[in-house]
């Protein structure tokens, strides 16, 4: 098995690269699906992450209102810190089962969007990041994703810069251009995850 962390700046085109390589037969543990399973109404996360943020990050039937827990979040790095801290433990421990799960010989990619901040290069075989310039992502977050640009860019402060995330990458995707560009970078890595999952 070859574990690869998968990470990016908000709105580099993260996802993009992982359903690609979905695509061409690697494992996703996506955070999304993992998040989700760990967050409220699921136990054990709900009563500390409402203990910790009150009950106004519940909507109305119990569930996780991620914009309203966001805008708090994103606002206030001590905050998103304590989110953290709640929250990757129990994300961690969900990714493991799916990784055990994922067979001896396959190619698992690991989508984790913090992975720089949290100094979680070191878990993973390789370490991928998907790179795009400040300007593409405020523009694909602006235009794609409907946020304002003052959202945008508390949401992009809250994260590493370009240069520490190139830090920690072994391999870098440059998706700063049109998506066509992107599908023979996502072939060239696709081979080399497979070749490096032979020797492994």
């Amino acid at each position: 098995m070859l574990k690869v962390g998968l990470t990016g700046g908000i709105g580099a085109g993260k996802s993009e690269v992982s359903r690609r390589l979905v695509c061409s037969g690697a494992v996703l543990i996506p955070p999304k699906r993992t998040g989700r399973e760990v967050a409220p109404p699921a136990p054990p996360g709900p009563d500390a992450v409402v203990e910790a943020f009150g009950p106004g990050i519940l909507t109305p039937d119990g569930t996780l209102d991620r914009p309203a827990l966001g805008a708090i979040v994103f606002a206030d790095p001590e905050r998103l810190a304590a989110l953290n801290a709640i929250v990757h433990p129990l994300v961690g421990a969900r990714s493991a089962e799916l990784e055990r799960a994922a067979g001896p010989d396959a190619v698992v990619v690991h989508d984790v969007p913090l992975l720089t901040e949290n100094g979680l290069a070191p878990l993973y075989d390789l370490v991928v990041v998907v790179d795009a310039t400040p300007g593409t992502q405020l523009d694909r977050l602006v235009t794609l994703r409907g946020m304002t640009e003052s959202d945008a860019r508390a949401r992009m402060a809250a994260q590493a810069t370009r240069e520490e995330r190139k830090a920690v990458a072994d391999l870098v995707v440059d998706n700063d251009g049109p998506l066509e560009a992107l599908e023979p970078q996502v072939r060239t890595l696709w081979s080399e995850l497979t070749a490096r999952a032979e020797r492994a």
